[in-house]
């Protein structure tokens, strides 16, 4: 078994995610037979995980995962070899890292883990992530996120996903016993993760809301697909997918059909601000040379509702005391909000009633949702 990541003091693991969109024009025949799109729309894949598993039981969610020691091994070096190689395999220049919240214990602001060998890491932080990324993808939902070996990128364009090899279960039993094997499987294909297809896209950070909660720092990307790969969900964490457009999916978990986590339910609404697959893929190449925003959401308890506050809200603060403590009011939300002007806030009134406001400006190039308010008779 491989050397897995483990924690460092405060429970933080690096973890890495994967958001697939893909294109709805001509669905290929594997795809479910779903209403169609507007022109050039498309759907993203949620994957349900199983009601017992010990992080967001039952919640529909991005395929992803913990970063595994084998994900940053040197043996990827010979398999990205000869057209890839260090510093960047061929990625663009690495952008500076998120500015860390004070306090976390790392100084990339990514309270990372470290292989329990303490081997040096021969890839670099973004290219590990995209790794762990393209793996999980692969065990969770059977999607081989994949390139032949030695092919250069290809015209900027969406990308494809590899067919499902034979034996895909058998193989897939072994990489979630031995993650090292998937290194194995991209041999035996002759291929190598398709990192080139992955764009940054943010990073969340756990917040804290209890004692002793699972604290992840994880790597948000984006990947747009030409079509839907055929999603085979493992039955063991997953347990079954589905492809949605952000509005489908808002509506879906607005009638309690499925349930999103606040990150989910964020990155939903601002992948609504786009309403084709081309401006989705336009705007990752063209955002690549431009920062990203990693954040730790801070929680604050009114007396009706939880609010997970976003960096540039006015009672935001970078404040080392809320890694482990949450803000709190007596106040009604109500009158919270009548007295607030900057905003970029989640406002969590029950499981399935979520209002996203945000008033600030953009940085960089990063696109924020718009506000999403339900309606009073939902309250």
């Amino acid at each position: 078994m491989s050397g897995s990541l483990r924690p460092r003091p405060g429970g933080w693991r690096r973890a890495a995610t994967v958001v697939l969109a893909a294109g709805w024009a001509r669905p290929s025949p594997a795809a479910p037979p779903l209403p169609p799109l507007p022109a050039g729309g498309f759907r993203l894949l949620l994957l349900q995980r199983c009601q017992d598993q010990g992080f967001l039981p039952g919640a529909h969610v991005f395929p992803g995962g913990v970063q595994d020691a084998a994900d940053r091994s040197a043996d990827w070096l010979r398999l990205f070899a000869p057209l890839h190689g260090p510093p960047r395999f061929g990625l663009r220049p690495a952008r500076p890292p998120p500015r860390p919240f004070p306090g976390l214990p790392d100084t990339d602001g990514a309270a990372a883990a470290q292989p329990d060998d303490a081997a040096p890491a021969a890839l670099p932080d973004d290219v590990a992530a995209r790794v762990c990324a393209v793996r999980e993808a692969f065990e969770e939902a059977g999607v081989l996120l994949l390139r032949p070996r030695g092919a250069r990128p290809a015209a900027p364009e969406p990308a494809r996903a590899l067919p499902p090899p034979p034996g895909l279960d058998a193989w897939r039993e072994r990489v979630r016993r031995d993650p090292r094997l998937f290194l194995s499987l991209c041999e035996q294909l002759d291929c190598a993760p398709d990192i080139w297809a992955l764009h940054d896209w943010g990073g969340w950070l756990t917040p804290f809301t209890r004692p002793g909660g699972r604290r992840f720092d994880t790597s948000f990307f984006l990947c747009c697909l030409s079509e839907p790969p055929p999603v085979r969900p493992d039955g063991s964490e997953v347990v079954r997918c589905q492809w949605s457009s952000p509005s489908e999916a808002t509506e879906s978990f607005t009638k309690k059909e499925i349930w999103l986590a606040p990150p989910q339910f964020y990155e939903i609404r601002r992948l609504a601000n786009f309403t084709s697959l081309s401006d989705l893929h336009k705007f990752c190449l063209d955002g690549t040379s431009e920062g990203i925003e990693k954040w730790m959401p801070i929680t604050f308890l009114t007396a009706n509702a939880m609010v997970q506050l976003l960096p540039g809200d006015e009672l935001y603060s970078e404040d080392s005391e809320y890694l482990e403590n949450v803000m709190s009011s007596g106040k009604k939300i109500e009158d919270i909000m009548k007295e607030s002007k900057t905003l970029h806030r989640l406002v969590l009134y029950s499981h399935h009633v979520f209002n996203i406001h945000v008033t600030i400006q953009s940085k960089h190039k990063h696109i924020y949702p718009k506000t999403y308010i339900v309606s009073k008779s939902r309250l």
